[in-house]
């Protein structure tokens, strides 16, 4: 049986990693090169690295800092933000990232997966996709959340799926920051549907909203901010709680 994991989520804006409430209200967190080093040591699978204006503003990910944030850790790690063609990619692997973490540029070029999954491997591409419920369908967001798209939430899951994407970095917008658990039900249906590994980003407020995404809708990986961020929920601490419950955690 696969390990489940667990993954902070280094949300990056002027080189500071912030943390708001449904994408925004945004406040200071820190150094993201400072929190990668301790997440590494304390025991975090993965990390996700998301420069969460680069779409926004037409700009690249800070490939100095993603360097610097790659020598400070030995846990895999994933990058995203501003990559809308494979020369970034290539860059952003060179800089010592382990995945890319591709959202805006998908939706705009779907064939971006099926090219990346092919001259870097699909292992090293995610597809993020965040979603909204709009009242009577779930709605895909770009840009950081800040543009509404006309593509249906599950639909685009299971075509990014199709196209080649090796995981899917499943964010919903409407819990983001609450603190209120993850949107299992919706998570539930994906992993159902797809075979690629699946992570809920999300909603995280307790180590019992950990254990639903993992033992009801079957994820592949948890991701987390603020929780880490603010020391509200130590990973050591989750790790044993998940595995007392019977989860199958990395050490």
């Amino acid at each position: 049986m696969l390990c489940k994991r667990i993954i902070p989520c280094l949300d990056v804006k002027d080189g500071r990693v912030v943390k708001g409430t449904n994408f925004i209200n945004l406040i200071d967190a820190g150094s993201p090169v400072e929190l990668a080093e301790r997440y590494s040591k304390e025991g975090a699978d993965e990390l996700v690295f998301l420069d969460i204006t680069a779409s926004a503003e037409k700009r690249k990910t800070l490939v100095s800092l993603v360097k610097d944030v790659a020598k400070a850790i030995r846990i895999p790690f994933t990058v995203g933000g501003g990559i809308s063609e494979l020369t970034d990619i290539e860059a952003l692997l060179k800089a010592g990232a382990d995945k890319v973490s591709l959202n805006s540029s998908i939706v705009k070029k779907h064939d971006l997966i099926t090219q990346a999954s092919k001259q870097f491997g699909s292992q090293a591409v995610v597809a993020a996709i965040d979603l909204k419920f709009n009242g009577s369908k779930y709605k895909v967001y770009i840009n950081g959340g800040r543009e509404e798209t006309d593509l249906i939430g599950m639909e685009w899951c299971l075509r990014a799926a199709e196209l080649g994407a090796g995981e899917i970095l499943l964010t919903s917008m409407d819990k983001d920051g609450t603190k209120e658990g993850y949107d299992v039900e919706f998570l539930k249906e994906l992993t159902s549907m797809v075979t690629i590994p699946v992570i809920a980003s999300g909603g995280a407020g307790t180590k019992e909203h950990f254990l639903d995404a993992f033992k009801n809708a079957d994820a592949d990986a948890c991701l987390a901010a603020s929780l880490f961020h603010f020391n509200i929920l130590p990973i050591k601490t989750l790790k044993e709680y998940l595995h007392e419950n019977g989860i199958v955690m990395r050490n």
